[in-house]
């Protein structure tokens, strides 16, 4: 077992990887009541096409997510009551690059960490569990399928990406999920959920050789190595066309808009990215930035308007959204407020204003156990240490963040997706 101390932010991480090639983090929480346990796979719903004995595999679209819907089932009943039962704060998300299991408790953590690492890497279903199911998440989609930010969101994700799954719903159609059978999940389950393509992370006041002892008992003993994946082809930064529209029953457009980056695979350059992405979008459109203070005080752009930079299953893109009567204007004024950072209007006293608030959020997050145990697996899966993030942030020179946005937001490389009210339907 091994300890690393992180002096800036003052924690302690206990770490050991298993003879079956699983790491296993332990976050020493001293005095606290509460444990969180996070158990995740690198498998998400863009990991649909995959190597197997040596052949490619594909499988249809909304897998990963299925299966999360499906793990929680066993022979002896269901994981999720039996946590309940047992006091624990259960439950579990797929992304395009993860799925996860969790809980969180103040009482039988050893007892509800079992069934949590049993379950999970155990699975059990019948063909009539799984056309059970199909029907639940059918209805699940269609419900999702009518939400206004979801459209504008895949709409910009078909926008800016021709091959990536990205692209695509991560639980997938109604009819694609009519192809999946027991033994697809099975499949999947074999290849993405061997240890070797998994992490456990545990916060809390526990004892880290308890935590590596139950996972070396429970967990399979067998080293397999992780799976080959196939993402499609090449990108093109140039978006597919600059605008993408669909009428919806809003009473006024919602829109994104954004644009694609390079995205190292893995490793300290991913999370450098990831950190120069989050500051570049900011600077530009951020609520601590000029432009979002002057849309907002003539009525362009509301408290919800965000701005964020992603990178998942091998893309990074930012993005701007929001609602408003007047999406293309906002288009235009970020197109203008990129140029002029870029032709030296910058400022250096609003970057490192941002840089400390962006430092701020991490020391409080640091107090979410849930957002410890999220980052410090998906850092692991994505090949950094997650509690590098706070030196890397402070390193970020406002050089390199207007330089990322030269190169990543050239207003030829950006789109717009809006979803427009139907007639009749505006305020």
């Amino acid at each position: 077992m091994k300890s690393k101390s992180y002096e800036l932010i003052r924690e302690q991480v206990y770490s050991d990887r298993l003879d079956n090639g699983m790491p296993v983090y332990v976050v020493k929480k001293s005095g606290f009541y509460k444990t969180y346990a996070f158990f995740a796979t690198d498998y998400g719903g863009a990991d649909r096409r995959f190597k197997l004995g040596g052949e490619w595999i594909d499988t249809p679209e909304g897998v990963a997510h299925f299966l999360e819907h499906k793990m929680f089932d066993t022979e002896d009943g269901n994981a999720l009551a039996e946590l309940s039962a047992n006091g624990a704060q259960p439950n579990a998300f797929t992304s395009s690059d993860i799925t996860a299991y969790f809980f969180e408790s103040t009482e039988k953590f050893e007892e509800n960490l079992k069934i949590l690492l049993s379950f999970v890497s155990v699975p059990y279903f019948t063909k009539e569990s799984v056309e059970k199911e199909q029907g639940i998440i059918g209805q699940e989609i269609r419900m999702t399928e009518d939400e206004p930010d979801y459209a504008a969101y895949y709409g910009l994700m078909k926008l800016l990406f021709r091959h990536n799954p990205v692209r695509d719903s991560v639980a997938g159609t109604v009819e694609s999920i009519a192809e999946i059978t027991d033994e697809t999940l099975y499949n999947c389950h074999r290849i993405f959920y061997n240890p070797s393509n998994m992490a456990l992370v545990v916060a809390g006041d526990v004892d880290p050789d308890r935590i590596f002892e139950l996972a070396r008992k429970i967990l399979p003993s067998t080293r397999v190595s992780p799976p080959e994946r196939d993402y499609g082809g090449a990108e093109e930064r140039a978006p597919v066309s600059q605008r993408a529209e669909r009428a919806m029953e809003v009473s006024k457009p919602i829109y994104m808009i954004g644009g694609s980056a390079e995205c190292p695979e893995r490793g300290a350059e991913r999370l450098r990215l990831d950190t120069i992405g989050s500051l570049a979008t900011e600077l530009i459109a951020g609520k601590s930035s000029p432009l979002y203070f002057r849309l907002y005080a003539e009525g362009v752009v509301k408290s919800d308007f965000q701005a964020a930079f992603e990178s998942t299953a091998g893309v990074a893109y930012s993005v701007f959204g929001g609602n408003g009567a007047a999406p293309d204007r906002v288009f235009e004024e970020i197109k203008a407020e990129i140029a002029r950072v870029c032709d030296g209007g910058g400022d250096r006293a609003l970057f490192e204003r941002i840089k400390k608030a962006n430092f701020g959020r991490y020391m409080r997050a640091l107090n979410s156990f849930e957002s410890i145990c999220y980052n410090y697996a998906g850092g692991y899966f994505r090949g950094y240490d997650a509690y590098t993030a706070s030196d890397v942030l402070l390193s970020v020179t406002f050089d390199e963040v207007v330089d990322f946005i030269r190169e990543n937001m050239k207003p030829e490389n950006l789109a717009i997706s809006v979803v427009t009210p139907k007639a009749g339907e505006t305020e």
